[in-house]
């Protein structure tokens, strides 16, 4: 029933910004976090950020972190991903995830692995020049 819908994406250079958000089409079910994965030409998909809904705790990847926050929109069922001074290593396609607070309370994989969510975006691309 839900349906995550990816945008921001684009080519920029080193030090620029971006903002990506991830829409979720229906809130069908209570969602505990949704999450941010990447994942880089010839390498494995991996854990970016995520975020808490209702408490807004958030989780980054040692990359990202300084860099990357969040943002949310209740109204919009929308969270935020602000990007700052991207590095070319930050280029990947980037997928948003959720997972129901039914879902965590079955598993324990926590929030940094794939395996925890339930509905992926079809990602967007972030390319990032040197």
């Amino acid at each position: 029933q839900v349906q995550l819908v990816e945008s921001g994406g684009g080519l920029v250079q080193a030090g620029d910004s971006l903002r990506l958000s991830c829409a979720a089409s229906e809130r069908t079910f209570s969602m505990y976090a949704m999450g941010w994965f990447r994942q880089a030409p010839g390498k494995e998909r991996e854990f970016a950020a995520a975020i808490r809904w209702s408490g807004g705790s958030t989780y980054f990847a040692d990359p990202v972190k300084g860099r990357f926050t969040f943002a949310r929109d209740y109204a919009k069922n929308t969270v935020y991903l602000q990007m700052n001074s991207l590095k070319p290593e930050d280029t990947a396609v980037y997928y948003c995830a959720v997972v129901s607070t039914t879902r965590a309370a079955r598993f324990g994989y926590g929030l940094t692995d794939s395996r925890m969510y339930e509905y992926w975006g079809r990602g967007t691309q972030v390319t990032v020049s040197s």
